[in-house]
């Protein structure tokens, strides 16, 4: 089926957003969709199965209202797996308050999965890599902290190597574990700004740990997230679950296909989703592949592998 339409009022420059650079947009729109997309300055032509052809149109026209201002390629993603309206930036997103004034859920289970975190004390965030389990829960930690929500954010991970053996770490007992922890530094850095981090874990604000750390401890008015939860064992798990006090929120994140333990142990992460399923004030969100939000064939990369039967390191 071939539809033709003529955008009007005719704008160059929202035609140019549309299009992106070198019709970056169009391409990826034809190549998610499976349909041809040729234009002649407003008038635009797609060629391909009537459903998708209409479906194609209909983005274009969402991303013509957009296109004010450049559209990011990542935006032109989203609404292509039928996020439009999170990727517009609809009123009813939650936003969350970090240096990135844009932050809000970009899928509808990142809706969820933030709204689960607001509403409940402890969250389980799984799903495969790319879906912003980790980053989420740490903007959640940095807007709850920025509204005085909590005094303090704790960060911690499982100190297990991924699928390789390091050997022994130079350095003291923070330059051995920093390459474990380093991907929520990042998270920190971006969200909140180098100086204001530091700044921050001077006054005892934020403290990055390893999960090891935790035992014996209580932490009230805290917002605790552990990460790569997968590589925990049950007793580690309940170990962290119990730390939580008065005040405080925690969140688990884990990736159930990357799990890094010795063949004959169980993870704590599949535990705690087995033991804990029905207990009252924990929530529990599941990720797939249409929610990463990385490059695209991430998406793709995680379908193949569970297809296989793979357990993947993405």
């Amino acid at each position: 089926m071939i539809l033709r339409h003529s955008f009007t009022p005719l704008s160059n420059t929202r035609l140019a957003h549309l299009c992106g650079p070198t019709d970056e947009h169009l391409r990826r729109i034809e190549a998610g969709l499976q349909v041809a997309i040729a234009h002649r300055h407003e008038q635009f032509r797609i060629d391909g199965p009537k459903a998708r052809a209409t479906q194609a149109l209909q983005l274009l026209q969402a991303l013509y209202e957009l296109a004010a201002r450049p559209i990011a390629a990542d935006t032109v993603q989203l609404m292509l797996a039928g996020d439009a309206g999170l990727a517009a930036g609809a009123d009813d997103v939650q936003k969350l308050s970090t240096r990135r004034a844009d932050l809000q859920a970009r899928t509808p289970m990142q809706a969820v999965y933030l709204d689960n975190i607001a509403h409940h004390d402890i969250t389980f965030g799984i799903g495969p890599a790319g879906t912003g389990k980790t980053y989420l829960a740490v903007a959640s930690a940095v807007d709850a902290l920025e509204r005085n929500a909590v005094q303090r954010i704790v960060l911690t991970r499982p100190a297990v190597e991924a699928g390789e053996k390091l050997g022994y770490l130079p350095g003291d007992l923070s330059q051995k574990v920093d390459p474990y922890l380093r991907p929520l530094y990042d998270a920190l850095y971006e969200l909140m700004g180098f100086e204001r981090v530091t700044k921050a874990f001077e006054r005892h604000m934020l403290e990055i740990a390893p999960l090891a750390f935790m035992r014996g401890r209580t932490l009230n008015n805290a917002f605790v997230i552990l990460d790569e939860a997968q590589n925990t064992s049950p007793e580690q798990m309940k170990m962290f679950l119990t730390r939580i006090g008065f005040g405080s929120k925690a969140v688990v994140t884990g990736d159930v296909s990357q799990i890094d333990l010795p063949k004959d142990m169980p993870s704590g992460l599949v535990d705690a989703e087995r033991v804990l399923r029905r207990v009252k004030g924990i929530a529990h969100t599941r990720f797939t592949s249409a929610d990463v939000v990385r490059h695209p064939l991430v998406a793709r990369i995680v379908d193949a592998y569970d297809a296989a039967g793979v357990r993947a390191g993405v």
